[in-house]
């Protein structure tokens, strides 16, 4: 196991710059912002930890990148920034939920909702669903488990791929099923399956998990992470945070659903909210119980009551 922990004075530079003007920005946060904000630079910090590295299939040393610090995101001329008329995030399912479309159209509005909280001030949309033939993808069986599989050129899977400058990405949630990994598992085709390239017809009524908190929670952070990448956020460097690559699914669930010190600065240089109201708004999220249109179904927040604690010691920190 490894830990990174970055000296002070590297943190504080990659937050704060050494440009004057960013350092002059910086200084426009009210006490109680900076005072969160710079948590990770205090010895006493209880806000933000150092990213810890258990082996050598973690994101880290399996793909090695570099720190993108503040004023390296700035400066970057293709960063996407919300403007008059391009200020929407838009949801685009695929594929049919079939009997499961009740539960899972819920499920939709429940992200949805997460995202317009996680990136607060902006719209968050969701479209009609298409067909999975529409989109032309290619697809496979995989051949130990049966599983069907969105086919991605150069990995053996993914959680979700999006682009830095297209304004666009795509998300799977199948392998956040607690159940996906096992013998018996639900979704498998009989074995020694082979759909014929372009025969679409095998996504027809699908199997769909149940939606549990776990799931939900796991969804959460894919959603997050890939929008963020659309921003033109890369790969968290720092300090444990929601912009951390996962290589793994158990990599993936000991990461945060909370963005480090300066991936925040770099979302709020974007979009413009005050931090408090936006911590205010997810913690809302996750105590709203999540009825909607008429339909009640308790929204499952067993996982994410963590993270409300860990939100209500931001916004006490910031009175």
């Amino acid at each position: 196991m490894q830990i990174i922990e970055h000296p002070v004075k590297k943190l504080r530079a990659a937050l704060i710059s050494s440009r004057l003007d960013l350092i002059e920005r910086y200084q426009q946060y009210s006490d109680g912002e900076k005072k969160v904000l710079e948590d990770c630079l205090r010895p006493d910090g209880v806000l933000f930890r150092a990213i810890t590295v258990r082996s050598d299939s973690d994101w880290i040393p399996a793909h090695p990148e570099e720190s993108y610090d503040f004023q390296s995101f700035f400066s970057n001329p293709y960063r996407s920034t919300p403007c008059k008329g391009h200020h929407t995030i838009y949801i685009q399912t695929i594929g049919s939920f079939g009997e499961a479309a009740l539960h899972t159209n819920l499920y939709v509005e429940w992200l949805r909702q997460y995202c317009e909280a996680f990136y607060y001030g902006l719209v968050v949309k969701t479209l009609p669903p298409v067909t999975v033939q529409s989109t032309g993808c290619t697809f496979r069986v995989n051949s130990c488990s049966n599983n069907l599989q969105l086919y991605a050129e150069s990995w053996n899977f993914v959680f979700g791929q999006a682009s830095l400058t297209e304004g666009m990405g795509v998300f799977s949630f199948a392998r956040y099923d607690d159940n996906f990994y096992q013998r018996n598992y639900a979704g498998q085709l009989k074995k020694g399956s082979k759909p014929k390239p372009g025969d679409y017809s095998v996504f027809n009524n699908y199997y769909i998990p149940p939606i549990t908190s776990t799931l939900l929670l796991r969804s959460c952070k894919v959603v997050s992470h890939e929008v963020g990448h659309m921003f033109g956020l890369q790969h968290c460097q720092w300090l444990q945070c929601v912009m951390q690559g996962s290589n793994h699914l158990e990599e993936s669930d000991r990461g945060p659903l909370s963005l480090c010190p300066i991936c925040l600065r770099k979302l709020q240089s974007s979009i413009g909210f005050k931090i408090a109201d936006r911590y205010k708004a997810l913690l809302q999220w996750v105590h709203d119980d999540g009825g909607s249109a008429g339909v009640h179904a308790v929204k499952p927040t067993e996982a994410f009551q963590e993270y409300g604690q860990w939100l209500q010691r931001c916004l006490a920190m910031m009175e």
